[in-house]
């Protein structure tokens, strides 16, 4: 059976946001909590988990990381008010943010 692979946004005690993917978020957030999961996210806590869609499988989700992660700050906010409604409009969301 294939892993459903999944997208996610969090949101540091600064304010930035944090992009990652995972194939269970509930897991891998409380690790970033732990301060056992990304190196980036530690001592930045509060975390807020701001966002989450499933997306398909490791290619997919690679993929829309990386596209996530070359948003700007404003560019990703705007997702999070666009999208967070609508996950299934993430794919469209995307198309109109990146070159």
């Amino acid at each position: 059976m294939m892993d459903e692979w999944w997208l996610y946004l969090v949101r540091c005690r600064n304010g930035t946001l944090y992009t990652g993917i995972t194939t269970d978020v509930k897991r891998r957030f409380e690790e970033h909590c732990k301060g056992t999961g990304a190196k980036y996210l530690r001592g930045k806590a509060p975390l807020t988990l701001e966002f989450h869609c499933i997306v398909g499988d490791r290619s997919d989700a690679s993929r829309l990381e990386y596209f996530v992660k070359r948003l700007d700050r404003e560019q990703k906010e705007a997702l999070l008010r666009e999208v967070s409604q609508d996950p299934k409009s993430l794919h469209a969301f995307l198309a109109g943010h990146t070159g």
